[in-house]
């Protein structure tokens, strides 16, 4: 499977839409996020790297049969080599990593890896793994293997809880940083997907998430976070309230979930992020 190479500048503008798409400054211009949406002290969140080879219009391809409706984003992982560069010109380089076939009645997972680069000189700015869990395609005849192990949050009181409350508009305003999946935004095509009504992109939800550890570990200085990997675990419906539960460990680590709180439902587990 061959992707096009993307090729992307981000602006302030797309820097800014994108912490407003994460619910940032929601409470106004009086608090810390001000940076996160203000071009004269710009802040750019570094999760907004992970949009980069966003492009889904592949798993609608007739030839491949594939049922897109029910395509769930299962994992997410970015590492950041360096800081967010502005009114840079970027390339973003997509390939399969692994498909891993559970069985006709278990679906597949497809893994990818995406370079994200300067597109003069090729240097580095962030590394990406995705997985999505494709759960009525498998059966074809492609590799197994077993799930990779969970990674297990500390059995103690979180040392940060980051509660974020999403708007009911929220995933018609993170679309605009480039996810167009109709799953968010048409409630019949999420009817098609299992679902009462659209819920929120898990890009979404990640980059809240990372928003929560720069504002509780990082000073609000986003530079500092290095990597963010999770599985997601549950859909979020605009307007629930994110609670995302941080822990640092005794040797470094970082490790961190998130709650759907009306629900009381865990939607990404086994978070764990470096900070410099």
């Amino acid at each position: 499977m061959n992707f096009e190479v993307e090729r992307r500048t981000i602006t302030e503008k797309d820097a800014i839409l994108y912490a407003l798409g994460l619910g940032c400054a929601s409470d106004g211009p009086l608090g810390k996020d001000l940076d996160f949406v203000y071009e004269k002290r710009l802040r750019p969140l570094p999760t907004i790297l992970a949009t980069f080879g966003r492009g889904g219009a592949w798993t609608r391809n007739p030839a491949l049969g594939l049922h897109w409706q029910h395509i769930l984003h299962a994992g997410q992982s970015l590492q950041i080599h360096e800081p967010v560069p502005l009114c840079t010109p970027l390339i973003c380089e997509t390939s399969v990593e692994d498909i891993v076939d559970k069985g006709a009645d278990r679906g597949c997972f497809i893994s990818f890896r995406k370079a994200v680069m300067t597109e003069q000189g090729r240097k580095a700015i962030a590394t990406a793994g995705v997985t999505i869990f494709l759960p009525k395609d498998g059966g074809f005849g492609g590799k197994s293997s077993p799930s990779p192990p969970r990674l297990e949050m500390p059995q103690r009181k979180p040392d940060h809880q980051i509660e974020t409350v999403t708007g009911a508009n929220q995933a018609l305003i993170y679309r605009l940083s480039g996810d167009l999946n109709p799953l968010h935004v048409d409630p019949e095509v999420a009817r098609l997907s299992g679902v009462d009504t659209p819920i929120l992109h898990g890009l979404c939800t990640y980059g809240i998430a990372g928003t929560a550890i720069v504002r509780s570990l990082c000073d609000y200085q986003p530079t500092r976070l290095r990597l963010i990997d999770v599985r997601f675990t549950a859909p979020v419906f605009p307007g629930e309230t994110i609670v995302t539960e941080i822990w640092q460990t005794e040797d470094g680590h970082i490790r961190f979930r998130c709650i759907a709180k009306e629900r009381q439902k865990v939607v990404i587990d086994d978070g764990a992020a470096i900070i410099a």
